[in-house]
């Protein structure tokens, strides 16, 4: 497996976050053109409009399980466990938060959100699972 197929789905998912900041960028100046102003959010996030809060939970999300998929790929590479079933398994894990953060910045229907989300995780818990076997038994 090359290192260009087994890095472009975190390349994929760095590239959802950036685009998340972006949306988060676009939203808070929207909510600034709509009259809020700042010292209404220098106290933190509840003071923006919803829409803005929205942005920035879909932005923050993108900080706290793809964590354990960045150290996991990276720690494949490394010690060369990363094969076709890695490569597939991270492109299921970013489709599922790519889908997720879609619902999150549109609908935000929480069940479908929510489903995303958890296949997401029981993907990467799965490679986890298997990396950790297979260097326990090397």
């Amino acid at each position: 497996m090359s290192v260009q197929m087994i890095l472009l789905p975190l390349f994929v998912q760095v590239l959802l976050t950036i685009a998340l900041g972006v949306h988060l960028a676009v939203r808070r100046r929207i909510a600034f053109a709509e009259g809020t102003r700042w010292q209404d959010i220098a106290a933190r996030e509840p003071n923006w409009p919803k829409h803005a809060i929205v942005a920035h939970n879909a932005y923050l999300n993108q900080f706290e399980i793809p964590v354990l998929f960045y150290v996991l790929t990276i720690l494949a590479l490394i010690t060369k466990q990363a094969d076709l079933l890695f490569v597939m398994m991270a492109w299921i894990f970013v489709v599922m938060r790519i889908l997720q953060a879609g619902v999150f910045v549109t609908s935000n229907h929480v069940p479908i959100r929510g489903a995303f989300f958890g296949i997401g995780v029981i993907v990467l818990f799965i490679m986890w699972i298997i990396y950790i076997v297979r260097i326990l038994t090397l």
